[in-house]
């Protein structure tokens, strides 16, 4: 069934054309995995919140590289997590949020799956989940063959990531996806301005949403710790395994990957600053022995909503980003959440920083990026400037955006449609 005689059909009930929104649910084909990455993704974010206006079926993300055998420790993580996935079905993770896990392969063989075994999967799932006319939604470049396979009010492509830029994926195959998905789709999300502008040409329709934060969370861990503090009070760390860990703390939380972090200034500030202890809360995909010295903490994975204590226990932010295209086209999460906990911020220089860079100290170089720290910890610090900042940055604004947007965009496509007929 084509685009434009999906659109014609007349509906019946909540999300009909005729009186409704023009679509009754979206399918997501989703960037991360819904059951083991951190829940502060976009996507996640995103979807969650438009779940509370329409059902959303979240297609857990189908893979853009294909797992390397250089480190066994790496790859049989990901294929067990990925097996544990495909294990739990079609599921209902919150009320009107569904999570589903398709059988499919990374790579051009998912290429090759996706008329015959990955849409047929993905439509009974919509169908289970009571969608029968849902916007289409990609952020996962894997998915822009099924813009062709699934029945859609309008297609959505997220651009918050420059997944061609992943250095296990095939930059020729990811590069013709990610084409082919600007040239499908209705409505292009971005949350970076300048790559928004850099693409301007390439697409029929944008929307900048830049990431937001869960302010009142962080905020209040930031508070928290900070009462704590207080002289009489004694330094109780918050998380358990922290208590151990001697002040002044330098926290980095997030995914320690190599397509976006630079483990070797890392390693080298840590080394400058011996009396300093580094804390590091996030997955790696680096090789275990990537960091020896004494003072680097690896406290690894930890669950989404225990994330604000852990940055509100340190001392100082810090975002020690590399000089990749991934980063040249992202907008960090974590510096929204750096600043509502309220820490002094030291990072490396990238595009999105733009508007904030008069609250954070940005760095170049091992020994700028030490000084940088050491400043910070030795310096008075006002986190009211920050928090004032953010405050009005939230996942719900920025979820009421797109969905008012998606609501725009459908009426628009549906009218497109009514004039044809005419």
């Amino acid at each position: 069934m084509a685009r434009s005689e999906f659109l014609s059909g007349s509906g019946d009930g909540r999300g009909g054309f005729e009186d409704g929104d023009g679509f009754d649910g979206i399918i997501c084909i989703g960037g991360e995995d819904w059951w083991y990455h951190n829940r502060g993704h976009f996507d996640f974010q995103i979807m969650r919140r438009l779940a509370k206006r329409w059902p959303v079926l979240f297609v857990n993300s189908l893979g853009v590289r294909m797992p390397g055998l250089s480190d066994s420790r790496v790859f049989a993580q990901r294929i067990g997590r990925k097996l544990k996935s495909l294990s739990r079905g079609l599921v209902e993770a919150e009320p009107g949020f569904f999570v589903f896990s398709p059988v499919t392969a990374p790579g051009r063989l998912a290429e090759q799956m996706a008329s015959w075994a990955l849409a047929p999967q993905i439509r009974l799932a919509s169908r289970r989940a009571g969608l029968k006319r849902p916007l289409l939604w990609v952020h996962c470049p894997a998915g822009a063959k099924l813009t062709q396979e699934i029945p859609a009010a309008g297609v959505v492509m997220q651009r918050t990531d420059r997944f061609e830029a992943f250095p296990e994926a095939d930059p020729e195959l990811v590069g013709s996806q990610i084409a082919h998905l600007k040239s499908r789709a209705d409505l292009v999300v971005y949350a970076a301005p300048h790559l928004m502008m850099e693409e301007k040409d390439e697409v029929q329709r944008q929307l900048l949403v830049t990431h937001g934060v869960d302010f009142d969370a962080f905020l209040a861990a930031g508070l928290e710790q900070d009462r704590l503090r207080l002289p009489g009070s004694g330094d109780r760390c918050g998380p358990a395994d922290m208590e151990g860990i001697a002040r002044p703390r330098i926290g980095f939380i997030g995914g320690v990957d190599r397509h976006t972090f630079d483990p070797d200034l890392y390693i080298s500030v840590a080394g400058l600053l011996p009396q300093m202890q580094f804390v590091m809360v996030g997955g790696c995909s680096l090789p275990e022995d990537w960091c020896q010295l004494a003072n680097v903490h690896q406290l690894g994975r930890k669950p989404y909503d225990e994330v604000a204590s852990y940055m509100a226990a340190m001392d100082v932010l810090i975002m020690p980003w590399n000089k990749s295209d991934w980063i040249a086209g992202c907008n960090p999460i974590k510096l929204k959440e750096y600043l509502a906990v309220g820490r002094p911020v030291v990072t490396t220089d990238f595009a999105a920083l733009d508007p904030w860079r008069d609250l954070v100290s940005v760095a170049d170089g091992a020994e700028d990026f030490a000084t940088a720290i050491t400043r910070a910890v030795e310096q008075p610090f006002d986190a009211s400037a920050g928090r004032s900042r953010v405050r009005f940055e939230s996942w719900d604004a920025k979820g009421k955006l797109v969905g008012d947007a998606l609501v725009e965009l459908a009426s628009e496509l549906r009218s497109r449609v009514g004039s044809k007929a005419a």
